[in-house]
């Protein structure tokens, strides 16, 4: 190419592929401002114009505002700052078509109302701190001032929910279900009456943990009676009864009495609450997480032949 030749605005056109009207356009915006005139008064351009041309058009191809190609051009931003930000912010449209795309998919699954669409995309448009912030106020509310037991406290506020950049349409929808749960009435009072119930064992002197090795066995014990079909209040189901019964009371160091009994029944109707296995259950399918087996029908189990103790 001639570095010292002229170019028409159709052969600048014809070189790089473009149209006439928008070579004009460029020139008019003074992206690429014209070398010289001919003697009729026609522009003319040099291969530094060109060139110009070649990037503005590359530029603007990769999305970038007139705005910005004018100071790449003219030196203003390097290219690979621009480039940087640039994809940053593609970046941000990305996740956010990700994000639509999963909540169209859920729509198309659920059939929602207007209003409960409306809900569903106002809560998937919400960011992470912020998901984080409504969870956290939801334990706050329910636990703050009482002094639950530590450890349970710390597993619900490590237990975030996690909606990954791109997520499946259940893990949208079992988002939307978690915050309209966090903000239910019904059952933050229930999880208050829970923590409150922890705080009053606390107060008298039980400081025990989360006890996993004593829920499995526990539960291991009673899916065998289920299994079996032993009927909680069948003369088969005491023996289940009372072992189940001296592992809490070697596990809390109390007395495998009446009382024990009594304590166990209170403290298994407290916890029986359906939607607060279905929380976890919710953070497990937002953060791709193994969903444990619903421990409904051990809780079932377990207080129907604990009833008599009433």
């Amino acid at each position: 190419m001639d570095s010292d030749a002229l170019y028409s605005i159709g052969e600048l056109a014809r070189r790089t592929g473009l149209t006439v009207k928008t070579v004009r356009f460029y020139s008019d915006e003074g992206i690429v401002p014209p070398t010289d005139r001919s003697p009729a008064g026609y522009r003319l351009y040099d291969a530094d114009a060109l060139a110009r041309l070649d990037l503005a058009r590359t530029l603007r191809d990769l999305g970038l505002d007139l705005g910005t190609v004018r100071k790449v051009l003219d030196r203003e931003v390097s290219v690979p700052d621009v480039a940087r930000a640039h994809a940053d912010a593609l970046d941000v449209q990305i996740q956010t078509l990700r994000l639509r795309r999963a909540v169209l998919r859920a729509v198309a699954r659920r059939g929602p109302t207007p209003m409960e669409l409306n809900l569903m995309h106002r809560l998937a448009k919400l960011s992470e701190a912020e998901r984080h912030r409504l969870v956290s106020d939801f334990i706050d509310d329910t636990f703050g001032s009482l002094d639950a037991n530590p450890e349970f406290v710390a597993m619900m506020r490590s237990a975030m929910p996690m909606l990954p950049e791109d997520p499946m349409p259940e893990q949208v929808e079992a988002w939307v279900e978690l915050a309209e749960l966090c903000q239910d009435t019904g059952f933050r009072e229930a999880v208050r009456r829970m923590a409150e119930y922890q705080a009053e064992e606390r107060s008298q002197g039980d400081t025990g943990g989360l006890h996993h090795e004593l829920n499995e066995a526990v539960r291991e014990r009673i899916d065998e009676a289920l299994a079996a079909g032993i009927l909680p209040t069948s003369a088969e189901a005491a023996p289940i009864t009372d072992s189940l019964a001296a592992l809490y009371a070697h596990a809390f160091e109390r007395a495998d009495d009446g009382d024990l009994r009594r304590w166990l029944l209170a403290r298994l109707e407290t916890a029986a609450d359906p939607r607060a296995e279905r929380y976890w259950e919710l953070i497990a399918t937002i953060n791709g997480w193994p969903v444990s087996p619903s421990l409904a029908p051990v809780f079932t189990w377990f207080t129907a032949a604990l009833s008599r103790y009433r």
